[in-house]
């Protein structure tokens, strides 16, 4: 008898996480201890679907990360400016509204 509360996942991404983990291993760890550090996420829905809008600056630059559920692999983008970078990732905040998607959390990463 299957256990009701067995997870199984319906998607694979394979070897698409270590290609992706390899784009990024240019990317230097962000120095935590700056006064102008920001982490932020952003948990988005709609219908039946999950995404994610990350940015993570400092005062050297900044990445976005959104993780779509229609594409493949999530996408980066890094900038020199981190402002830019948050006026962007505001930018797709509104867009993603306009665009049906409800925004269910925005804050810090989640921890657990």
């Amino acid at each position: 008898m299957s256990d009701e509360f067995e997870f199984s996942a319906d998607f694979d991404f394979g070897d698409e996480l270590e290609d992706f983990d390899s784009e990024l291993e240019d990317i230097g760890d962000f120095d935590e201890d700056a006064d102008d550090f920001l982490v932020r996420t952003a948990v988005l829905q709609k219908n039946d679907m999950v995404a994610l809008l990350c940015i993570k600056s400092a005062s050297e630059g900044a990445a976005i990360c959104r993780v779509d559920p229609r594409e493949s692999k999530p996408a980066v983008q890094i900038y020199d400016d981190p402002e830019k970078a948050l006026e962007w990732f505001t930018k797709s905040l509104k867009t993603s509204r306009r665009n049906g998607w409800q925004v269910i959390y925005d804050g810090l990463p989640l921890q657990g």
